[in-house]
């Protein structure tokens, strides 16, 4: 059984001059210990897909799905304020801005503790405040801040946005999820500090069984700590499979052109080469094309693609998509 299932989910804009369907019949689930990969540019609906599972969207956004299941249990039969309670035990989500989150009048160590879950302690109020402390200086330290004296008595804006973002992945960490939401956690890290945050969340996972997806934009870099894959497209789901289908044979040409746009993953090419990018960029709300959002920057477009592709499923990799790159489509 999937720890979470969502099929078919859509979430609409209400602006003054009318409609925007800013997410379009996404499907994702989620297996108990697994790691996905949630992948695309900057404005592909990622982070609203993920804020509409944690459910802390506001009332201008109005989310529709055929199937929203957490582990079994049918959460369209629920009001929003419902369903935000029942997920809120389980789940818990990094955000890109941890400095927005973060409350600028009380001090990190009075927020940490804060999340932590009183029911683990034992004992009168003093001896439950004691260890509070202590759970707090370990989360801390679990996360790779070692001076966590002076952390826990300062204010967020005394602290780097690096650090920040330490502390809200230490507070997600406290509430023990049962899968973790993780917004570009390492948007703000050099990338010695970001191989250090993702080996600890592959650690969480290993040894915690916890489940997590990853959001990003950076295919490459996922690609090393993920299961599987899930690829967006202006709101449009274009590709999902195991990491290792999506990064050696991609059947959508988007997810081909995020490969070939990595310096990495062309190593093969000759040093000051340009590495290859699809023209134009991610449609604005207020402008989406019909059809496959793709289309006005793809080299595969033809005039099939005015209509929206039905997903396909090859033996688990699934493609949307009306000319893949697979043989034969």
């Amino acid at each position: 059984m999937n720890l979470l299932d969502i099929r078919n989910l859509s979430i609409e804009l209400k602006t003054a001059n009318g409609t925007i369907l800013a997410v379009d019949r996404v499907s994702l689930s989620m297996k108990e210990g697994e790691v996905r990969g949630l992948v695309g540019e900057s404005g592909s609906g990622k982070s609203l897909l993920a804020q509409a599972i944690v459910g802390v969207l506001d009332e201008r956004w109005t989310v529709h799905a055929d199937r929203f299941h957490w582990r079994g249990e049918d959460l369209l039969r629920h009001s929003a304020e419902e369903r935000k309670r029942i997920i809120s035990k389980d789940v818990a989500m990094i955000f890109q801005e941890p400095m927005s989150c973060l409350d600028p009048t009380t001090t990190i160590g009075s927020q940490l503790e804060e999340a932590i879950d009183n029911n683990q302690f034992s004992g009168n109020f003093w001896q439950k405040r004691k260890q509070r402390k202590l759970a707090a200086a370990k989360l801390l330290h679990k996360v790779g801040i070692k001076h966590h004296e002076v952390c826990v008595k300062s204010y967020p804006h005394q602290l780097t946005e690096a650090l920040c973002q330490r502390v809200m992945i230490a507070m997600a960490l406290a509430r023990r999820p049962i899968l973790l939401i993780a917004d570009e956690p390492t948007a703000a890290m050099e990338a010695t500090n970001q191989g250090q945050i993702f080996r600890l969340l592959a650690s969480l996972n290993q040894l915690k069984n916890m489940s997590i997806l990853l959001i990003s934009h950076d295919l490459e870099n996922v690609t090393h700590w993920t299961n599987t894959i899930t690829v967006m497209y202006s709101g449009q789901f274009v590709e999902g499979g195991t990491t290792r289908q999506i990064f050696t044979q991609p059947y959508h040409p988007y997810t081909q052109a995020l490969l070939d746009s990595s310096p990495k993953a062309n190593m093969q090419l000759p040093k000051k080469s340009r590495l290859a990018a699809l023209p134009g960029s991610i449609p604005i709300l207020q402008h989406l094309p019909i059809g496959c959002r793709l289309g006005p920057r793809c080299p595969r477009a033809q005039q099939a693609c005015v209509h929206a592709p039905k997903v396909k499923n090859h033996h688990g990799h699934l493609v949307s998509c009306h000319f893949s790159l697979k043989g034969g489509n």
